[in-house]
């Protein structure tokens, strides 16, 4: 029975690509079979630039979630970030079908159909419409109106868009690998699945996912997404700007700003018994940063930490978070989240990033870290995962779970290679019976 419950998700983003591979268990919780992560090439801030290199990654990615599992990927549920992807708020009405008896499925189906029906440009498509409440006959706050008796049925739903040609480059590096799109989902939206309780959606709430290139931004209220965008700076800006601070490398950069993540504190250092003197060069020496056990090829030893956290870190977070707030104004919402800030993503493990959030937004915060999942775990229980793992519980709440077998093998084989003749068309044939 798991393997007909079977969920996986392809985050890429713009500094790694992480493929999961999971059966969906139950009380809401995925067991993970299969995780792979690599570093991502021909992306940059959420959107390809490279589409060759671009799906180079994600096959890697993908075989070796694949071979870990021991399965092979049919559908898959696909992250999208950068900054074409916006979002606005709509409303819908409609007379109920049949006024004497129940509110179906079918006039919910058609008042969101009403609430789609926005003028967009030719260039942006919509890619969720999420409801955020029903109005039935004048009562409004209705979660569910299904079964309800009533004339008039009103939605206010939230649309987030995004650029057609990005969402295409999307499907285009997913498809020529063989694998099925079971939903491109907004990249804050997975990570809410994976970070937000039920008691802080209710409430008001601010989900802010750092990731390399890009930050995404989502407002819930009253339990709904009521806001969404994307802020086109990430940490890896933070990373250019030790890098340029520091006069080294890029790679160093980031194994420096991994480094101070993981142990933000240093050590006391042992103070001799020779008086005053030794004690001040102690005192001195705290200020410094240890980087020998790094190995960096510049060969640097040490950096003032005043310099490295405070001169170079500590103004690009409050760059970033400065736009943050910029976003909730322009929201509206900006009153109604007493639940604070959620931190989430990579980004979010930056020394420093939660007092910044807290000094500049003048809100509680605290690090989102992904829950709901079982099994292969030990690596994925960190905000860097929180979009992968919210793909997989997205998809679980969907229902649009797969078979996996032989027939997906076999759709992957033929699509990676060029078959001619009577094996081109047998393979072609067997592609079509595929779901």
């Amino acid at each position: 029975m798991a393997r007909d419950r079977t969920v996986s998700s392809i985050d890429i983003g713009s500094s790694k690509i992480t493929t999961l591979i999971a059966t969906a268990g139950e009380e809401d919780v995925v067991n993970v079979l299969g995780v792979s992560t690599v570093p991502s090439h021909g992306l940059r801030k959420g959107q390809v630039v490279n589409i060759v290199d671009a799906t180079a990654s994600i096959s890697q990615s993908l075989e070796a979630a694949e071979r870990m599992a021991g399965t092979t990927i049919g559908t898959a549920f696909v992250s999208i970030g950068g900054n074409h992807i916006t979002s606005l708020n709509s409303h819908g009405v409609v007379a109920v079908a049949e006024p004497d008896k129940e509110i179906t499925q079918n006039d919910v189906r058609r008042v969101i159909e009403a609430a789609k029906a926005v003028q967009l440009p030719s260039s942006r498509e919509v890619l969720h419409v999420l409801a955020r409440g029903y109005i039935v006959d004048g009562q409004e706050g209705i979660v569910d109106p299904v079964g309800m008796t009533g004339v008039r049925l009103e939605v206010d739903t939230h649309l987030v868009t995004g650029g057609s040609t990005a969402v295409r480059n999307h499907h285009k590096c997913v498809e020529d690998l063989g694998v099925d799109m079971g939903g491109v989902v907004f990249g804050g939206l997975a990570s809410s699945y994976a970070t937000l309780s039920d008691t802080e959606r209710e409430l008001g709430v601010v989900l802010v996912d750092i990731g390399g290139g890009t930050t995404d931004v989502a407002i819930f209220i009253e339990g709904a997404l009521s806001y969404s965008s994307v802020i086109p700076i990430g940490a890896i800006n933070i990373t250019k700007d030790i890098a340029a601070g520091l006069r080294i490398s890029l790679e160093s950069a980031e194994k420096i700003k991994i480094a101070l993540s993981v142990s933000p504190r240093n050590p006391v250092l042992p103070q001799d018994e020779e008086g005053y003197d030794q004690k001040k060069k102690s005192i001195d020496k705290e200020d410094e940063v240890d980087l020998s056990h790094l190995g960096l090829p510049e060969e640097m030893r040490s950096v003032s930490k005043k310099t490295l956290i405070d001169g170079i870190v500590r103004p690009r977070l409050n760059e970033i978070f400065t736009m943050v707030g910029l976003e909730i104004k322009r929201s509206g919402f900006g009153g109604v989240t007493p639940s604070g800030i959620v931190l989430t993503g990579g980004g979010a493990l930056t020394i420093g990033a939660v007092e910044a959030a807290r000094r500049n937004l003048a809100m509680p915060v605290r690090i989102g870290v992904p829950g709901k999942i079982s099994g292969l775990i030990d690596e994925i229980v960190s905000p860097s995962y929180a979009t992968s793992v919210g793909l997989l519980l997205y998809g679980m709440k969907t229902g649009k779970t797969e078979n996996t077998g032989g027939l997906a093998s076999w759709a992957r084989f033929g699509g990676k290679i060029q078959v001619k003749g009577i094996a081109g068309k047998v393979i072609d044939l067997v592609k079509s019976f595929l779901p």
